[in-house]
């Protein structure tokens, strides 16, 4: 098997890690009730996706 000729350093190993950077969800507002929720979500306010009611929130 290969082996790595040489250790690589903490700076050329941060310097490929540069481009690894967490990204913030897609927001969308519900046309049900107006509040916001993630993209590919049911809406945790009503319980709508889509405009089709997905979760009857009642019934919890």
């Amino acid at each position: 098997m290969a082996h790595p000729k040489r250790k690589i350093s903490k700076q050329r190993r941060d310097k490929r890690r540069t481009h690894y950077k967490a990204t913030l969800p897609t927001l969308a507002k519900c046309n049900n009730c107006g509040s916001t929720y993630e993209y590919h979500k049911v809406c945790p306010e009503c319980g709508f996706y889509r405009g089709k009611l997905a979760i009857d929130k009642d019934a919890e």
